[in-house]
C-alpha cells in the first residue's frame, strides 16, 4: 500500500516540541512512514495522493491508561459519592471494583467485548489509534484471562493497536477477604504465568484499599521474572511511594500520581518511568491534590495523559476532553498536552520506536484535523474537528 498526503501542516512531535512543519507531506509505503517533513525536501509522492487542503496532521492520538472492558454500571455509587460517601467507604462496603467484577464475571467474552465496542469506537471517532486496556474486573485466573482475550478481540473488531495489561491485583475478592496474601500468591504464581503472550504488561494498585507496598512488590518483581514489562497505580489517594517502588522495577510508567513527592520523582526519572496522569479521575473523585507537576518537570520526567476510561472514577471515552482538563486543572501547556497523547504516551507504552512521532519508520498512524492552530485540541470543549484517522496508512 503507497499513499502520500500533501499541502498539509504538520505536528510531527519529534524533539523537544511539537515538531511544527508548516509546507508538510507525509509519504506513506506498506503501513509505515517513508517520509514526513518538510515538502520542499521531499521524495515524490507515492501511489494515491491525498490533498489536505492545509489541515494540521498529528500521529494517531494514544489513551495509554484504559479498563475499557467489564460489564456492569456504578451509576448509582456516583450519586451516592454526591451524598457524601468516599470511594473508600463505597468500596469497604463492597461496591467499587467488586461490584464491577461481579458483572464481568457473569459476562461471557463475546459479551463484553460487544459491551466494550461502543466505548472504543468513542475513542477512535476522536483520532485514538492505540489503546492501552487493563483486566482487573475478574479477579480470578480465568476471568482475567477472558478481559485479556475480549482485548484481543477488539483488535480484530477495529482498525486500533491494543495494548493489554494484566492488573490481577486491582482488589481483593471476596473470596480471599483477609488473605491478601494469599490472594497475592495467586497472581504471581498462576495469573501471571496463565498471562504470558497475552498480556503486554503488568500493573497492580498499590493504594490503602488495594495492595501494600509489600505485596505490590511481590507482584512486580514475579512480572518481571516471566520477562513482562511492568506498571504501577501510585499514589492516588495516599502517599505509600508506590512510584518509587515502581521506578526500582523499571516500570514502563507511574500512574494518577497526586500523593507523589520529590522522591518519587528522583526514582521515576531514573528510571525513565513515565508520569501519566488521569485528569478524568481527579476530576470525577473532585480530589484537590493536585500531581507535582512541576517537579516532573524538574526532574524532566515524561508527562502523559490518559482517559482512565472506568466504571468507577472516570466514565469518559474523550482523550480531546483530557487535553483541556489537563490544561486546565493541572496547567500543563498545549505542548505538554499533546505530547501526552502521543509520544509520551508510546513510551508509556514501550511502544515509542514504533508509534507517537510522525518519522520515517514508525507506522503510519494520523490523525488529520479541521484546526488553525494544534491549540485549539487542547483549548475545545466539547468539539471534535477530527477530518480522518489512518492506521497503519489505511483511512479509517
Amino acid at each position: 500500500m503507497e499513499r502520500t498526503w500533501t499541502n498539509a501542516r504538520l505536528a510531527t512531535m519529534a524533539g523537544d516540541g511539537l515538531g511544527i512543519v508548516e509546507d508538510g507531506i507525509v509519504v506513506c509505503r506498506d503501513g509505515r512512514i517513508a517520509y514526513a517533513g518538510a515538502t520542499a525536501d521531499s521524495p515524490q509522492p507515492v501511489g494515491e495522493v491525498i490533498d489536505c487542503g492545509g489541515r494540521w496532521i498529528t500521529p494517531g492520538l494514544i489513551d495509554c491508561h484504559t479498563h475499557l472492558v467489564h460489564a456492569g454500571d456504578r451509576s448509582g455509587e456516583w450519586a451516592q459519592r454526591l451524598e457524601g460517601a468516599s470511594y473508600e467507604d463505597i468500596a469497604r462496603a463492597g461496591g467499587g471494583i467488586v461490584s464491577t467484577m461481579r458483572a464481568t464475571r457473569t459476562a461471557s467474552e463475546a459479551d463484553l467485548v460487544e459491551i466494550a465496542l461502543p466505548r472504543l469506537d468513542a475513542l477512535l471517532a476522536e483520532g485514538v489509534t492505540t489503546i492501552e486496556i487493563k483486566s482487573g474486573y475478574g479477579l480470578t485466573v480465568e476471568d482475567e484471562l477472558k478481559m485479556l482475550r475480549a482485548a484481543r478481540a477488539l483488535e480484530r473488531e477495529r482498525q486500533v493497536r491494543v495494548a493489554t495489561t494484566l492488573l490481577g491485583a486491582h482488589a481483593l475478592p471476596p473470596e480471599y477477604a483477609s488473605r491478601g496474601d494469599d490472594y497475592v500468591s495467586l497472581v504471581t504464581d498462576e495469573m501471571i504465568p496463565a498471562a504470558r503472550g497475552l498480556a503486554d504488561a503488568v500493573d497492580a494498585f498499590c493504594e490503602g484499599i488495594g495492595f501494600s507496598p509489600a505485596q505490590t512488590d511481590r507482584v512486580l518483581a514475579a512480572a518481571r521474572d516471566a520477562g513482562m514489562p511492568v506498571k504501577l497505580h501510585a499514589e492516588q489517594l495516599s502517599a505509600l511511594h508506590g512510584a518509587s517502588l515502581a521506578a526500582r522495577h523499571g516500570a514502563l510508567s507511574a500512574d494518577h500520581l497526586e500523593y507523589a513527592d520529590e522522591s518519587d520523582i528522583v526514582a521515576m526519572a531514573a528510571a525513565g518511568t513515565v508520569a501519566v496522569l488521569l485528569p478524568g479521575a481527579f476530576y470525577f473523585m473532585r480530589e484537590t491534590k493536585l500531581p507535582p507537576v512541576d517537579l516532573f518537570r524538574a526532574h524532566g520526567v515524561p508527562i502523559a495523559i490518559a482517559t482512565d476510561c472506568n466504571p468507577g472514577t472516570s466514565p469518559t471515552t474523550s482523550l480531546l476532553l483530557m487535553l483541556n482538563m489537563a490544561a486546565t486543572l493541572f496547567r500543563l501547556t498545549v505542548g505538554e498536552a499533546l505530547r501526552g497523547v502521543t509520544v509520551n504516551a508510546a513510551r508509556a507504552l514501550g511502544l515509542v520506536q514504533e508509534i507517537g512521532t510522525l518519522e520515517a519508520g514508525k507506522a503510519c498512524d494520523l490523525a488529520i484535523w479541521d484546526v488553525s492552530d494544534p491549540a485549539e485540541l487542547v483549548y475545545r470543549i466539547g468539539f471534535n474537528p477530527l477530518h480522518a484517522r489512518v492506521k497503519d496508512g489505511a483511512c479509517c
